[in-house]
């Protein structure tokens, strides 16, 4: 392991807000959370004016935050991502296949008394990545192109499955096993209504930022003067999303700590074993730690706006599938940027030699 192969090297190429991510995090859970506490109304005002049945100002942070990393991405190289059949199908396995059968497998061996919780985290599970995991592969230095076409890729069969999967296993495999049954009341059109504003528009936004910007100043201006300004408005999204979801279920959170252990104790199994799934299966393939990192978090991410919304929208923002669908990104964030560190821990590891883009001044 060469000097600059070290996870401490890499480390100290980070800015201070990438160095000190799980801190901004960290703080980030806690000031939401006392808001909502401290604030009874503030979920009530905060959840008064809805996009797509998620609160403005959540659907807010999360265009804010991935705009500046799809405005990263080289459109012109995605034809090299689409040509790789072993990343395309391992991705589709893993999200498809492996995914929802994982979350199905402990939610009901951890959560067999709470059948609320158990919906929940079985919705989270159908939910596959679009938002959040663009952050967590660019940190790691994954594939930036890959995690595009992977991400919008997952998004069409979110949006062709989401609904059959959900009415298979909520209903028809529990039916077979002589478990108890439950429903999920959604539509294509709502879950494409989702995928459309909360990847379509910044992705589109993305792309037009990178071809028009290249065009009126060319491309070192936009890679070394443009990107670098924008950039960190990624990472200010992201904290903004998790102080205002946190606000809105503070109250619910925090009165009902033991509930919030359970839930987490499958959702922490979850995340490990299927960001493991992704980072053995890759290595196995031979992908290179960078798109072996992006099909790990891609695989381990999931879309909990939708998730919640799906659960509001069937079951109530009081209900227990809700705070299911809550509780995700609270283990989901701190237990992914772990991840992070791990992975560039492992990248001397593999045998490409190219370093990560990412972790530069760009954030």
């Amino acid at each position: 392991m060469t000097r600059t192969d070290r996870p401490a090297a890499v480390v100290g190429t980070m800015s201070v807000l990438d160095r000190f991510l799980p801190v901004w995090i960290g703080g980030a859970m806690v000031v939401g959370l006392l808001f909502g506490r401290m604030v009874p109304t503030l979920g009530e005002a905060l959840g008064r004016v809805e996009l797509d049945g998620i609160s403005l100002p959540i659907a807010v942070g999360l265009l804010v935050m991935m705009y500046p990393v799809l405005a990263k991405v080289r459109y012109d190289r995605l034809d090299t991502v689409t040509g790789d059949r072993r990343l395309l199908i391992g991705s589709l396995a893993l999200n498809w296949v492996v995914g929802p059968a994982l979350m199905f497998a402990v939610a009901w061996l951890l959560l067999p008394d709470l059948p609320e919780y158990r919906t929940g985290l079985i919705i989270v599970g159908l939910a596959r990545c679009i938002a959040m995991v663009i952050i967590w592969n660019d940190l790691a230095g994954g594939d930036r192109e890959a995690a595009a076409v992977l991400v919008a890729i997952n998004s069409v069969f979110q949006v062709i499955m989401f609904a059959g999967l959900g009415w298979f296993y909520l209903s028809v495999l529990p039916g077979w096993l002589g478990l108890e049954q439950a429903t999920i009341d959604t539509s294509p059109w709502q879950i494409a209504k989702s995928v459309l504003i909360f990847l379509g528009i910044p992705l589109v936004a993305g792309y037009l930022t990178r071809r028009y910007g290249e065009k009126a100043k060319g491309r070192t201006w936009y890679e070394d003067r443009f990107l670098p300004r924008i950039g960190p408005w990624a990472l200010y999204g992201l904290l903004f999303t998790i102080v205002v979801l946190f606000a809105l279920q503070g109250d619910q959170i925090t009165s009902r700590p033991l509930d919030v252990v359970r839930i987490a104790v499958p959702l922490l199994v979850y995340f490990v074993v299927m960001w493991g799934s992704g980072i053995l299966l890759g290595a196995a393939m031979g992908l290179g730690y960078a798109r072996t990192t992006t099909l790990a978090f891609t695989a381990a991410g999931n879309n909990f706006e939708l998730a919640i919304a799906v659960a509001i929208a069937t079951y109530g923002v009081s209900s227990g599938q809700a705070l299911a669908g809550v509780v995700g990104p609270l283990i989901e964030v701190p237990v992914l940027v772990g991840l992070v560190y791990v992975a560039l821990a492992l990248r001397a590891r593999f045998p490409d030699t190219r370093r990560a883009p990412a972790l530069t001044k760009e954030f």
